[in-house]
Parts: C-alpha cells; sequence; structure tokens
C-alpha cells in the first residue's frame, strides 16, 4: 500500500550554533543529505513525501496536516523533554507516527533517570551519582576514580571531551563546573569503565531485534583502554571506524544483544533504538544510555548493522516504517486515522472522537 509520509526533522541549517552556545549545540541535528537519504528511500517504494521540519513548523501546519502516517526523528531545541515534543502533539491529534512515544524519549534522554529503570530491571550500567549546582561531592566518596563527567541530557557526545575522564577530585570539580555553566542541566557523573566500546542498533516492537553488534575503533585500535569515543571525533571521522561485525567471542555478542533487547523493552522503545556499551577488560557489558533517535545517516553506525544482514539502506528505511505502521494497524489504542481524514474529519476532530472512545471504554465503576 502506498502511503503520505510526513517527516518531522530538526536540521543543523536550521540552528546555527550562536557565539554563546558551546560548539556542539547542534551535533544531534541531521544533515540536508541525511533528510535527502530518507525521502529518497521511501519515494523508491512509490511513497509521496511532505517535509514537515521540527515542532515550530508541525504547530502550524498540524490541523490541517493530510499524511498517513509521520516518520519522527526530530530532536527538539531546549530542555530534557525536547524529544518528546513532537510526539506528544501527534500523539494529542491522533496522528499515527513511526518510532517511540513521548514517554520514552522523556526518560533516555535523561540518562539518570534511564539508568534508574536499568537497574530496576538488572540490566548492567555503571554506577553514577548527579551532580547538581552547589553539589558538595561528598556522594563521589561512593566511588573511585577515574570517573566520567557527562551533561545529563544531551545526546550525540554532547560534552564529551577527553577531559571528560577525571582522575581526581580538582578534575572532576572543573568539569562539573562546565556541564553547569555551558549547558545549564546537572552533570551526571559515572565509574569509568576501561575496556571496548560496542554499539547495538534495535528494530522492532514487542519482539525486537538486535542488529549484529558493532565494535568502535578509534585511531585504528580496538582495545581502546582509557580512550573513548568524544564529540571532536564526529569531526574527524576519519578518526572513528565502525566495525561490523565485531571480532569478538560468539558468547560476548550472545550477551549484548540480550542485554540490549532487554534495555530497550526496558523503557518503552518502539520500531528503531540504538543502545551503547563499554566492556571491561573482564568481558562484563555495561549499558551507558540508549538512543530511541538513532542517527539514520548512510554513514553513521545504524546503518552499518543493517548492511551487515544484507539489507540496502532503502530496506532498512522502509522496514521500520513498517514496523511503525503494523502497530497503529493492529493496536485496539494507538488505531490509524487516516480514512476519517478523507471524510473531511481533521486530525483534531479525529482525536476528539478517540479521546471521547477511550473515555467510555475505561470508564470505571466502584464496587
Amino acid at each position: 500500500m502506498k502511503k503520505r509520509i510526513g517527516i518531522t526533522y530538526d536540521l543543523k541549517k536550521d540552528w546555527p550554533v550562536s557565539s554563546d552556545e558551546p560548539r556542539d549545540a547542534n551535533a544531534e541535528f541531521d544533515s540536508d543529505q541525511t533528510l535527502a537519504d530518507l525521502c529518497q528511500a521511501f519515494e523508491s517504494r512509490g511513497h509521496a513525501v511532505e517535509r514537515i521540519g521540527n515542532v515550530r513548523n508541525l504547530l502550524r501546519q498540524i490541523e490541517h496536516l493530510d499524511v498517513d502516517i509521520v516518520f519522527n526523528i526530530c530532536e527538539g531545541r531546549f530542555g530534557r523533554n525536547r524529544e518528546s515534543q513532537v510526539p506528544l502533539l501527534l500523539e494529542m491529534y491522533g496522528i499515527p507516527f513511526v518510532g517511540s512515544d513521548a514517554l520514552s524519549l522523556g526518560l533516555t534522554l535523561d540518562k539518570a533517570v534511564a539508568k534508574k529503570c536499568f537497574i530496576a530491571e538488572g540490566i548492567p550500567t555503571p554506577r553514577f551519582f548527579l551532580a547538581h549546582r552547589g553539589h558538595d561531592l561528598k556522594k563521589s566518596d561512593l566511588l573511585e576514580f577515574p570517573l566520567i563527567v557527562k551533561a545529563c541530557w544531551e545526546g550525540s557526545s554532547k560534552s564529551l571531551s577527553q577531559n571528560s575522564r577525571v582522575t581526581d577530585l580538582p578534575g572532576l570539580k572543573r568539569q562539573i563546573e562546565l556541564i553547569h555553566h555551558a549547558y545549564q542541566q546537572p552533570a551526571i557523573v559515572e565509574e569509568f569503565i576501561r575496556g571496548t566500546e560496542f554499539t547495538v542498533a534495535v528494530m522492532g516492537d514487542e519482539n525486537p531485534q538486535a542488529l549484529p553488534v558493532v565494535q568502535v575503533k578509534i585511531d585504528g585500535v580496538l582495545n581502546l583502554g582509557d580512550d573513548f569515543y568524544t564529540f571532536s571525533r564526529l569531526l574527524t571521522p576519519d578518526r572513528v571506524e565502525y566495525v561490523c561485525p565485531a571480532p569478538i567471542p560468539e558468547d560476548l555478542e550472545n550477551r549484548l544483544k540480550q542485554i540490549a533487547a532487554k534495555a530497550y523493552q526496558c523503557v518503552g522503545c518502539r520500531d528503531f533504538g540504538r543502545v551503547d556499551f563499554r566492556v571491561d577488560e573482564e568481558g562484563r557489558p555495561y549499558v551507558l544510555e540508549i538512543n530511541p533517535l538513532p542517527c539514520l545517516a548512510r554513514n553513521d553506525v545504524f546503518y552499518s548493522t543493517a548492511k551487515a544482514l544484507g539489507m540496502s539502506y532503502e530496506d532498512m528505511i522502509n522496514r521500520i516504517l513498517e514496523f511503525g505502521w503494523e502497530r497503529y494497524n493492529h493496536s485496539p489504542i494507538e488505531r490509524h486515522t487516516p480514512n476519517r481524514y478523507k471524510k473531511g474529519m481533521t486530525p483534531k476532530e479525529a482525536a476528539r472522537i478517540d479521546n471521547r472512545m477511550l473515555m467510555s471504554t475505561s470508564s470505571f465503576k466502584g464496587g
């Protein structure tokens, strides 16, 4: 079935970095080329594409948006709920969309909240504490150096530099203050895991599939030891290589895939996502974070995993689309509404009817 697909996105060119922002302020946003590749992938299967753009554009169009489904890769601009803005609006208006919902996007962007979910589910993750403004660092006594300091609500390696790994209290204080000043948010301080770095892409919904494991190679080295992925390396991609399938024992590969799928389900991810790991020198894996909005550029890590399975870029993108479409066609709550639009009903009117139906079927009768 050919569909009309809306795409929500943030482009780097739409949000240029200002002089008072850190240089990685728009690192999460996509390039023109990635957007063009996505459109081409859909059009190669006969679908029509409408480029909606960022959340402000969506707000202007949403009352009369004429699409069958929205493919959301919008990161949002400000705050720890920024990734939740587009899916929340689409849910309110009863418009089907691909990807995780507002709740999952919100809790995964906040690294501390996500780690609490992992701990509750028995998923291994480095020990940590949050450092707010005025933090007296007493909790640091519970962790041993070296530590790594990150912004709590960021992705795409934002805030990470070679100075993020600290070995003493002055260095820890310096990095925490940098996060507070430059990023205006708490710092998350974790045990640094010396060893190797991996990432696992996951696709699907109720029965998600972990794709082949990718190992991160930096400056030609797989055994990273104290080295790690930083923002500056996004700017020098020749220094970073994604090795897929990873040259690791089968039992470690299976363990990483198992944990990745469990983490994906733990926070309610849908359709696609990526889980990042460090593995210590004893072979023990630790989940660093999960990203329900991973980059879908042709040269990024997510596609390298699909390519290892023999999938073309077009295959991968359209399979993600199918996961979202299938969910709306099979779920009694997330039923799709495009047919109502064709009868002259706006998304807002369809959502109002959906809400009334939901209220009527979920009323509580006390005894």
